[in-house]
Order: C-alpha cells, then structure tokens, then sequence
C-alpha cells in the first residue's frame, strides 16, 4: 500500500456537550468556547493560529464570516475559508488545513464549526461588532464605509480629489480597448468623474463600481499538463492572505490594509521585488481601494499614489506598469464575487500575449490582489509566464 508523506497533523481537539436546547445563546460564543478547548489542548496560545477555517451556519452574520469570526476571536490569519459541505464540513476542513499548511500558506488551522439551538432569537449582543457598532451610526454600507477610508486618506496625506479621479478616469479609458467592458464606448475624464453625482462623501458615482451580472472560470493544473495544452502556461509563483477584521470599526488602520503583508508574502515566495512586476491587476471597488494598494505594494510612499500614476504613464498597456488593462471592476463591471477574478481572467491573457487592442508589448510577470469586505480580506498573487 502506497502512503503519503504526512505535510501535517491533529495536535489538539476541543468538543462542548450536546444539548437538546439553548437559551439566549450566540453561536459566535460556542464557537469561542470549543475553540479555546482545542487551543488549550493543543499547548499553544491563540496567537500561534494563522489559518481559520469556519462552517457557513454562524447565526450572526450571512457574509464575510470567516472575517466576522476572526474579528470577534481577535485573530489575524493569513488563511481563512468557509467550508459549505454540509455534513462533510468537518472531514473537508481537515484536508483543506494540510493542503494549506503545505502550500506554505500558514503553520496553524483552527477548524471550528457549531450552533446554537435557540427557539427564539438570542436576546443578547449579536456578537457581530459590523452591527453594534456600524450600522447604527449609519456605516450601513459599502458606499459608506470606503468614502470613511477615503476621508481619513485625504485628511493624513491631503491627496486631492483630481488624484482618486484620475483611477477611475484610467479604468473608464482602458475599458475603451475591451469590448466586453461595461463602459465600452463610454470614456470618462478627470473632471467628468468629479462632476458625477456625489454618493457618499468624497466618494463620486464614477468611483464606485458598477454591480452587472456575468461570470468567469479558471482550470489549474500541473504544470506538466499545463505545458502540453494549447496555451503557454501561466503559473502560480507565489500568494499571500491576510484577515485583520470585519467591521471598519475595528479596523487597525484606515489608510492601509491587509494588502500590504499578502503582497510582500507573494512576492518573497516569488522571489521578487515589486519592480519586477510586469502588470498590476488590481482590485478595484473604489478608487481608494487601488489608491492605497499602489501605496501597500511599496511602488510609492503613502500619500504619494498621485503623483506616481502621473508619472507612470497613467494606467494603459503602454504605461510603463499598465493596471486593469481590462478597464478594471470600474470599467469593466463588477459581476459580484467573480468581479475579484476578471483581474485573473485578464492576466491570463496578457501572459498568453492574448489581450488584441490591449496587449502589453512584455508581461512576464504579473501581481493579482483581491479585497473582501472593508479592505479587511486581503489576497496577493503572483502569476508568472515561466517557472
């Protein structure tokens, strides 16, 4: 019988005793007890966890729970999922950690999974801090919650609104060469972006994506089986991810993100600087958002993205590193969670060399990033055309 090398193993286990009902019970504190139980078991501190990985039934929060777990645990992994296998949750989590843990990903999984049995709603704090402390004071909503991140940029660094507009206008103009781009056909400047309807305060119209239905796939393989198909293959050289919190409320910081530690942890699994990258894919929901990407990648100081967009060429396949060749989420759409891989999709084709109208004169190598939540789910790539 032919056994595989062991990549990891169960070092502590935690389980709380079954009862028929609860009362007044979260599901986010059983989850905190059995999970303090496995810690404890395991003789380390919950500092030493870097991967989470939660089932979907967390009574307090429908989205981003992996997120909203660890904010409430105080945990900042550097791998997080959501396991939705029904009664195979469990077992599917496990293997999922060893896969984790052997791509280098993290060193530590906490899985925990549970559920209240209350016969009425808890009456208690929901523990979701996004709905205690948000909500209420009217951070109701993305649209909200980014225009905050992009007053506290503009208030530390006084980056002007003509340099937040200039990304959008950049998106609006690579849209122009994609024909599948939502905004095809219509091109925006600087001062259109800022004459569009103000949304949410400094956010306008034009800075925020455009939600349309579509989506996209993607096949990984070998790379031996990759170098026998049709294509040149792209391969994955390095990744990084990072969690910080759910709520803007709890964030660590308003001007920079959980990008900033994926990004450097792909790029020193490539072995490479961000000067070596080709092309920059870079998830765009706001211009705030790719504002202090360009900032967290280490391309320029904080404050100074305006100026290097300027002097990089704008954003085009000609410049000297083109962004969204695609037109980016705003000018290409944001077809829901698959708007994070249309920047996949894009650099695919920019490696194969199969972008027409917009394809790179180089692009060997290319970072990736996708955000979750309030800049608080982070996720780097590298992409590269050789090994």
């Amino acid at each position: 019988m032919r056994h595989l090398t062991p990549r990891a193993a169960i070092s502590g286990i935690g389980e709380l005793k079954p009862v028929r009902k609860t009362e007044n019970v979260a599901t986010m504190d059983l989850l905190m007890r059995v999970a303090a139980e496995a810690i404890a078991d395991a003789g380390i501190t919950a500092d030493e966890i870097d991967g989470l990985l939660v089932a979907p039934q967390v009574g307090e929060t429908p989205q981003h729970v992996p997120a909203t777990v660890a904010e409430y645990f105080g945990m900042q992994p550097t791998m997080s999922n959501m396991v939705d296998l029904g009664g195979a949750s469990g077992p599917g989590m496990i293997w999922r950690a060893a896969a984790a843990i052997a791509a280098g990903q993290c060193e530590t999984v906490l899985c925990v999974i549970g559920n209240h049995r209350n016969p009425v709603p808890p009456k208690s704090p929901n523990r979701n801090p996004a709905r205690e402390f948000d909500t209420p004071f009217g951070a109701s909503g993305a649209n909200t919650s980014y225009a905050l991140l992009m007053q506290a940029h503009m208030a530390a660094y006084g980056c002007t609104p003509e340099d937040y507009a200039q990304i959008a206008a950049g998106a609006r103009g690579n849209a122009q060469f994609n024909p599948m781009a939502i905004f095809y056909g219509q091109p925006a400047s600087v001062e259109e972006v800022l004459a569009s309807p103000m949304v949410a305060s400094p956010l306008h119209l034009f800075e925020i994506v455009m939600p349309v239905a579509g989506a996209d796939a993607v096949i990984v393989t070998t790379a031996d089986r990759a170098a026998k198909g049709p294509h040149r293959p792209v391969h994955l050289l390095g990744a990084g991810e990072k969690i910080t919190h759910r709520a803007v409320s709890q964030a660590p910081s308003l001007t920079s993100g959980p990008l900033k530690p994926s990004i450097a942890r792909a790029l020193s699994q490539a072995g490479l600087s961000i000067e070596d990258i080709d092309f920059l894919s870079l998830y765009d929901c706001y211009t705030i958002m790719v504002a202090a990407t360009i900032e967290d990648a280490g391309l320029c100081a904080p404050g100074q993205f305006g100026a290097w967009l300027r002097d990089n060429g704008g954003m085009g396949h000609e410049a000297r590193k083109p962004i969204n060749t695609h037109g980016g989420q705003l000018g290409f759409g944001q077809p829901d969670l698959a708007g994070g891989m249309t920047h996949v999709v894009e650099v695919v084709r920019q490696i194969r060399g199969t972008a027409p109208g917009r394809q790179m004169s180089r692009c060997d190598t290319a970072l990736i990033t996708g955000n979750g939540a309030t800049m608080s789910e982070a996720v780097a790539l590298v992409l590269g055309g050789a090994l």
